[in-house]
């Protein structure tokens, strides 16, 4: 019979064993991604497994970067979804912490509706809202314009950035503000120096939600834009799937440099993320 000190090792190794796992599920596709960007084409379109490019070759970035997608410059492309992903971050995070501080802090009549509908608007697939965000678009102008997906982007990403900060924010204490208050301070004021410093890394884990949601968009860039000088990084990959064939060199390529973005704009704002996320499982 095992004692308790060898079954907690043994229980140790095996979740260690299973995190290792899922870390390894997890990370091939993008080391797939990256490892056929740089493979010659008679690796690529091969019944062999060949995990390591013995080939190595810049041919489908350099192709990419020079012929471009579509007769554009894959850069305009880049240029057209870095707008449409910050874009949606900004506004959607202004609109979200102002939503989540009312909801959080003030009771009114139907708050506890608006907040059940939040929870349904999760629920139900963008593919289900395509007809009515794309009518509702096209009547306020906006078709064929980044700022119109910039518009649907919001709509789809902001449910989930107010529940969300409706956490930080309730996990603030009141007396906070109201020692503000009793100081001087306005309610502007108290929102900017007190509750938004507080609130911060909360919104940056929204923002990052919101940053890739908008950044991978694909449907709805897609019947929403038809300018092709307009078009956005997922929508442009597209134009590799052709009728004589799939150029995967050149996707595979496009999906690694689509991807250096996510990778630094995650970089950049993880350690606020983490302690983010950790901050509003305190108090729900």
């Amino acid at each position: 019979m095992k004692s308790p000190l060898a079954r907690r090792r043994l229980g140790k190794t095996a979740l260690n064993a299973a995190g290792v796992l899922v870390f390894l599920v997890a990370v091939f596709p993008v080391y797939w991604m990256v490892s056929t960007g740089f493979k010659a084409n008679d690796q690529i379109f091969t019944t062999d497994f060949i995990p390591f490019p013995t080939h190595f070759t810049f041919e489908h970035v350099t192709r990419v970067l020079t012929d471009g997608v579509a007769g554009h410059s894959i850069w305009l492309y880049m240029r057209n979804s870095a707008i449409v992903a910050l874009g949606t971050v900004l506004i959607g995070a202004v609109f979200a912490l102002l939503s989540a501080t009312a909801v959080a802090r003030f009771r009114f009549k139907g708050r506890t509706p608006f907040l059940a509908l939040l929870l349904v608007a999760q629920m139900i697939p963008a593919e289900a809202l395509l007809i009515p965000l794309f009518l509702g678009v096209k009547r306020l102008g906006l078709y064929d314009q980044l700022l119109g997906l910039i518009v649907t982007q919001v709509a789809l990403t902001l449910p989930f950035g107010i529940w969300m900060l409706r956490t930080f924010v309730a996990a603030v204490p009141k007396s906070l503000e109201e020692a503000a208050w009793i100081d001087g301070a306005s309610r502007f004021t108290t929102f900017w120096k007190v509750l938004f410093p507080l609130v911060a890394p909360g919104l940056v884990a929204t923002s990052i939600f919101s940053f890739i949601t908008a950044w991978n968009e694909l449907i709805m860039a897609l019947y929403l834009i038809n300018d092709p000088t307009k078009y956005t990084m997922p929508v442009a990959l597209q134009y590799f799937f052709g009728q004589k064939g799939t150029d995967w060199g050149a996707i595979m390529a496009s999906s690694t440099m689509m991807t250096i973005p996510v990778v630094i704009f995650f970089l950049l704002v993880q350690r606020r993320m983490v302690s983010g996320l950790v901050a509003g499982a305190v108090k729900g």
